[in-house]
């Protein structure tokens, strides 16, 4: 009989280890855009970054007038990023605008993935105010 208890518990504890394990995490389709294919997806400063920054105050919540810098508001944003300080065209990855805020930052907001792809791909493309 307790050799069947101590294989019961064990059986028990094996389940407890091993039971049902839940993802949470949506998978996103990640945009990669190549900046040296002309085929490529061009990426809009003013239709796909700057509602980055807009929607639900994502980062306008302290990026505004009179917030900290940059001023991350429509109609000010690019004027804001565009220097050294935010973007290095040289090395796209290494731009404030994308590291801070990357998924992997230490920010406490943050890009999604696909948002930080689009980044990256505006960058690369030339941080145009288009």
């Amino acid at each position: 009989m307790k050799i069947f208890k101590n294989l019961f518990g064990l059986v028990m504890l094996m389940f407890l280890f091993t039971a049902c394990e839940y993802n949470f995490i949506v998978p996103e389709n990640i945009p990669v855009i190549d900046p040296t294919d002309p085929n490529a997806q061009q990426v809009s400063f003013v239709t796909d970054i700057a509602p980055i920054f807009n929607n639900g105050n994502n980062c306008t919540s302290c990026h505004k007038t009179g917030g900290q810098t940059p001023n991350l508001t429509t109609g000010q944003a690019y004027n804001s990023l565009n220097s050294v300080r935010y973007i290095n065209a040289a090395t796209p990855e290494d731009s404030k605008i994308y590291t801070v805020p990357n998924p992997s930052g230490s920010h406490t907001k943050k890009y999604t993935a696909a948002q930080a792809a689009l980044v990256l791909g505006w960058i690369s493309q030339g941080a145009k105010n288009n």
